[in-house]
């Protein structure tokens, strides 16, 4: 079991049994404060208190002063007709921010409304703007919206989706957006521990538990006390430790390997797995009951090719974290941009940070085009590309400038208009920028003649070349 999460403060025994019932039916665990005595941080965290009806102000106020310094974060539910309203709920009152008011007779969509309004704007589940998940796409923003559903809340979530969507990112954001996110954020990957050390990596070992146990360890779930415990890959996870975890989400006890001591913990589970849990289970692989523990709060991660239109975000979200770490940026043509909307991404979103990071140490601070990215997220769209190295061919009279393959392309082929259409004056550009850095490959970097073979004043191709960022070592 849990801690006491919110005080109930009510003298109507009937409202203080709906209050508890539809609390402990939303994942909470109430406590009513005429039942509460001694108060620890063994048995008790606060998170919310309600005040309803007050008949007796000297006891009213002993429940209260139970809260101790959780008064200063905690959220406060209010009946609408309690006799603290006026006095928790003024303008100048400390709470007034933190107060949500509830009428009676209750429902359950109130409540949660008011749990959730409050929840908002107190400190505990304060959403930051850099703990946002990128992507502005539909279903990105589902994702956001589930977590910020969840987050507030202890009931075990299953992150699913394919390898390299993000599954960590959401269980970290969960955390960061949760009453836990001053505790500790634990990760585990199920899958790269062998099965026989797994059971110490979960929950420690005593010294000479075994051979090579040459000092009392702690697990992952006393590491993460009070916080999150993140399970990766749990599909993966042996039958004989899915018995194990399964006791340990039943009863929130375990014991070290080699002790026969009783450990309480408490720990909000967070599991993920790319793996088809329920085809699993028919298979005999995955035990049911283990499922439905881990399953309350099912989410799953969307496959990066269903929501390409992040693509520009997600880009320029992977260039700030290059930068932090000392790498530079890179811009990405509209063609190149194109031609990776064409691409079916099977890595997700970890395949394109990778591409990022590798493009940003080949290119760092330039622009990349189609021709830059590495051949298998090309597709079609070098095409578009090689009209520009076909059209300078003509204009240099040097054949040699294009390769067999380019030369073979249909004339039709490279001015078709792509599916989806394009952006006409980036394409341009792009052309444009393509045709410069031909001239002056052609003419050894000598500015004159290359706008001389571009049929331009010199003093035009100077303008572009600081217009496109094109800086190299240039004669004059």
């Amino acid at each position: 079991m849990g801690k006491f999460d919110v005080l109930v403060i009510e003298s109507d025994h009937r409202r203080a049994e709906s209050v508890v019932s539809a609390l402990e039916f939303l994942g909470y665990r109430p406590q009513r404060g005429e039942d509460s005595h001694e108060v620890g941080a063994t048995t008790h965290a606060w998170r919310a208190v309600y005040v309803g009806n007050v008949t007796d102000v000297e006891e009213a106020e002993r429940q209260f002063a139970l809260l101790g310094a959780d008064a200063a974060h905690v959220m406060v539910l209010l009946a609408s007709d309690s006799e603290w309203v006026s006095r928790l709920g003024a303008t100048s009152s400390p709470f007034a921010a933190r107060v949500g008011v509830i009428e009676f007779p209750l429902r359950y969509e109130q409540l949660t409304e008011a749990l959730r309004g409050q929840q908002a704007q107190s400190q505990a589940v304060m959403r930051r703007p850099e703990l946002r998940l990128v992507g502005s796409s539909g279903p990105m923003a589902g994702v956001n919206a589930l977590v910020r559903q969840v987050a507030p809340f202890d009931s075990s979530v299953l992150v699913l989706g394919e390898s390299g969507t993000g599954k960590e990112m959401v269980a970290r954001a969960i955390h960061d957006c949760s009453p836990r996110r001053d505790k500790p954020f634990v990760a585990i990957n199920c899958g790269a521990i062998p099965a026989e050390l797994l059971e110490s990596e979960l929950f420690g070992h005593e010294k000479g538990a075994f051979t090579g146990a040459i000092s009392t360890r702690k697990g992952r779930f006393e590491l993460a006390e009070g916080g999150t415990l993140f399970l990766d890959e749990i599909g993966d996870m042996s039958l004989p430790m899915q018995v194990k975890l399964l006791r340990v989400l039943q009863e929130r006890v375990f014991e070290r390997v080699g002790s026969n001591r009783t450990q309480r913990c408490d720990v909000r589970i967070i599991a993920a797995t790319h793996r088809n849990l329920e085809a699993a289970i028919e298979a005999g692989q995955f035990r049911q009951d283990l499922f439905y523990r881990l399953s309350v709060f099912p989410l799953e991660m969307p496959a990066l090719r269903e929501h390409l239109e992040d693509l520009s975000e997600l880009v320029s979200e992977f260039n700030q974290r290059l930068a932090r770490r000392g790498l530079a940026g890179v811009r990405f043509s509209a063609g190149a941009m194109h031609a990776m909307h064409g691409y079916a991404w099977p890595g997700n979103v970890r395949e394109l940070y990778n591409l990022v990071e590798r493009l940003s140490i080949l290119y760092p601070n330039s622009e990349v085009r189609v021709n830059d990215l590495p051949e298998k997220y090309r597709g079609q769209q070098v095409i578009e590309e090689v009209r520009g190295t076909a059209l300078l061919s003509l204009m240099v009279g040097q054949s040699s400038v294009m390769s067999e393959p380019m030369a073979a392309v249909p004339t039709d082929s490279l001015v078709m208009l792509p599916e989806g259409g394009l952006d006409l004056k980036d394409h341009l550009a792009d052309i444009e920028v393509g045709l410069i850095r031909q001239a002056l490959d052609v003419t050894g970097g000598v500015v004159a003649h290359a706008a001389k073979l571009l049929r331009m004043q010199r003093t035009t191709l100077v303008e572009k070349l600081r217009k496109y960022g094109l800086q190299p070592s240039l004669q004059a």
